[in-house]
């Protein structure tokens, strides 16, 4: 992850990776004994160039939560094969670090990741219907590889959901 990199939150102010891990810190230090699923996923769309959208969400699980994401224009990617596996490797570069970012954050404030009820997911866009069915199982082995749990369609909301809509 290029920690320089910026991120619009869900309401339309642009922070830094620092300010977007203090805030996502604060927002479970509101409730320390929620259940929290944090979810990276990416989605891209074609236009004349390729619009590669990359969020990295934050759910209260059953009340709400906040996401944040970076919208990058590359040069265009026409095969769907290779625009999963930009996706996906965009993903994966997202989640390295990031429990240990919030880690060190909330370390500061006295509470320890371990303590908390907190669970992170690569979300691909690929399921059993369309062109990505034949990638499911080399890209969901190459996530479990990375030693993460990878949910695919339609579960995957971040990338097929949040993201998919930013892309268009």
């Amino acid at each position: 992850m290029r920690k320089d990199k910026k991120f619009t939150r869900g309401n339309g102010d642009i922070v830094s990776y620092k300010e977007m891990i203090e805030i996502i810190c604060n927002y479970i230090l509101k409730d320390i004994n929620a259940e929290y699923e944090i979810t990276v996923g990416t989605d891209s769309q074609n236009h004349s160039d390729t619009k590669m959208v990359e969020v990295i969400a934050l759910h209260n699980v059953g009340n709400g939560g906040i996401f944040f994401y970076n919208a990058e224009h590359i040069k265009r990617i026409s095969s769907i094969r290779d625009k999963i596996i930009e996706e996906t490797n965009r993903s994966l570069a997202n989640a390295n670090g990031l429990l240990e970012e919030i880690q060190l954050n909330l370390i500061d404030k006295d509470v320890d990741i371990e303590s908390l009820n907190l669970h992170l997911q690569i979300h691909c866009d690929i399921g059993d219907k369309g062109k990505s069915k034949s990638l499911i199982s080399q890209i969901t082995n190459w996530v479990n590889q990375m030693g993460y749990d990878c949910s695919i369609k339609p579960d995957s909301y971040t990338a097929s959901g949040i993201a998919n809509k930013i892309s268009k």
